[in-house]
């Protein structure tokens, strides 16, 4: 499930980890739990548990509409990144049907930073009409495109600083950005559904999702990073749900602490 297994294969980095270490030495608390590099007991068993659910089980939405499935790969390279950056704004907060379509109306009206550059504000906004937050993500669009244009030569950089540069792109945005346009796997993306299964599984304890990810680049092998998110998206879609998830079709009760939680409640 990895977009990096699909674009390049993913490499250990020493430098990573051994900032990963300094960070967890340093004694920094980011959310309710000090940092710390030591692996979950039977964290491998619960996720290799997951992957086999979702191997066989049905497809999730994240799977045939998920943003790395959006930009047209006909295009050209500094495009296709183009598309594959305005995928990923609009999914935030938005359901994967609603993003893909919002993404065909706007390839259709010509989805290229040229294009957009020249759009008014209003108008990308009508097009992006359905999509969570469209006003406000139509003017991140439009003034992150500016920037690409202006400051980048209208070619987004493959690197985690300039592209968080960019208006309304973070951390998740952005790593997930380098894994599906760059095939670089440089850090995990988290989203609700990764930070909330993540600490029902209490593999991390934390309030937001930027202090998951900073918990799991610390203990998680740089091998999961690149497959984690999609994985654990799909199975919140289907499984995990934020609310009244469907334990009974669960086949990884036996292995999860929240589960084990609910049991003990009864």
């Amino acid at each position: 499930y990895s977009f990096c297994t699909l674009l390049r294969p993913p490499t250990e980095s020493t430098k990573m980890k051994r900032k990963a270490s300094a960070v967890a030495k340093s004694v920094l608390k980011r959310g309710k739990q000090e940092l710390s590099t030591d692996e979950p007991h039977g964290w491998l068993k619960l996720y290799k548990k997951i992957e086999v659910m979702r191997e066989e089980g049905e497809s999730a939405p994240v799977d045939t509409m998920g943003c790395h499935m959006l930009a047209d790969k006909s295009e050209s390279e500094p495009v296709y990144k183009y598309q594959s950056l305005i995928a990923l704004m609009l999914s935030s907060r938005t359901k994967d049907t609603t993003t893909a379509a919002a993404m065909e109306r706007l390839k259709k009206f010509g989805l290229t930073p040229d294009k957009i550059n020249a759009t008014p504000e209003e108008q990308i906004a009508e097009l992006i009409y359905g999509v969570g937050f469209h006003n406000m993500k139509a003017k991140y669009i439009k003034k992150s495109t500016e920037k690409i244009i202006d400051e980048f030569g209208g070619t987004i950089p493959g690197n985690i600083k300039d592209v968080t540069s960019l208006h309304g792109v973070g951390p998740k945005m952005g790593y997930l950005y380098l894994q599906i346009a760059e095939g670089i796997c440089n850090g995990v993306a988290v989203d609700t559904h990764v930070h909330r299964i993540c600490n029902r599984f209490k593999w991390v304890d934390t309030n937001t999702p930027e202090e998951t990810r900073v918990h799991l680049q610390a203990w998680l092998p740089e091998a999961y990073w690149g497959s984690i998110n999609k994985l654990l998206v799909g199975f919140g879609q289907l499984i995990c749900t934020p609310t009244k998830p469907k334990c009974s079709k669960c086949s990884a009760t036996s292995l999860c602490p929240y589960f084990k939680d609910i049991e003990d409640l009864k």
